[in-house]
């Protein structure tokens, strides 16, 4: 499950480094097996590690790669990991752990913001430039890991979870009226960007945000759902697409080295 957090001033001053120890801290139950700080000015990253995929040291977070001067931290994970890792290293790019972390740096590296088109997956990630100062975070097409920022004149903060980012202190807990209204009348549900507090939101679905040393920002939606129609098929072929489908859902989520098992309450619903 893994979770992540850290602070950007905005203001040319030292990040935060003890914000984002409390924040990390919190986050202890997504990530039990390990955690990570890192620092350089005025980014600071924290992670709690759940390991799942590459269970070695070579793979813990915050993940640098001063050969490519990028640092990195990571939710989720990348079902196809493998077989980019293939591509960029037949590109010239060499590996120094069997990580999906590690490919993700490299392909931001290779194809930019662009990269999250090759992903299959579900994420949220935060790459830091080193020789730029651009900092990038990213969020998977579904919205299924979540990403939480709150936002002042001097410094943004993110994190997995919402306890954590408010760990961090100097967050307006009002409500946001109009997220209070979605959420009892949508069972539950705030859209994003909004959240139920008027200081936080959360980083949109699809979404790649670019953060510029001198504070500006910019968003990049890089898919939308498609709602038009398909071609007409008959229950047999309707039957097999969905086997079809299922068959790959089951063998993209077959990529961790430690064996997992699911439960189901029972019913066929529980199975979608």
């Amino acid at each position: 499950m893994c979770g992540l957090c850290g602070e950007v001033r905005l203001d040319g001053e030292a990040a935060d480094i003890e914000a984002v120890a409390k924040m990390t801290a919190v986050m202890e139950p997504r990530g039990p097996d390990s955690v990570g700080m890192w620092q350089s000015g005025r980014v600071a990253l924290g992670h709690r590690r759940l390991k799942i995929i590459d269970l070695s040291d070579k793979a813990a977070q915050p993940m640098v790669d001063a050969g490519l001067g990028i640092t990195g931290v990571f939710n989720g994970c990348l079902y196809n990991y493998q077989e980019l890792r293939k591509e960029l290293h037949g590109e010239g790019y060499h590996f120094f752990s069997t990580s999906d972390t590690e490919v993700l740096l490299k392909a931001y590296h290779r194809w930019g913001r662009d990269c999250v088109l090759r992903f299959k997956g579900m994420f949220t990630f935060v790459i830091v430039e080193r020789d730029t100062g651009v900092v990038v975070l990213g969020r998977d097409r579904l919205g299924i890991k979540p990403l939480y920022i709150t936002r002042d004149s001097h410094r943004l903060r993110f994190a997995s979870s919402l306890p954590a980012l408010l760990a961090g202190g100097d967050v307006n807990t009002d409500l946001d009226l109009v997220a209070l209204q979605y959420y009892m009348s949508f069972h539950s549900i705030v859209p994003p960007p909004r959240t139920i507090l008027a200081g936080v939101e959360k980083l949109p679905p699809a979404t790649v945000r670019t953060i510029r040393p001198d504070g500006r920002c910019e968003d990049h939606t890089y898919w939308r759902p498609d709602f038009s129609r398909r071609i007409p098929m008959s229950l047999q072929e309707w039957t097999e697409a969905v086997q079809e489908g299922l068959r790959e859902a089951v063998n993209r989520r077959m990529v961790a080295d430690v064996t997992v098992g699911v439960l189901l309450s029972g019913g066929l619903d529980s199975s979608f």
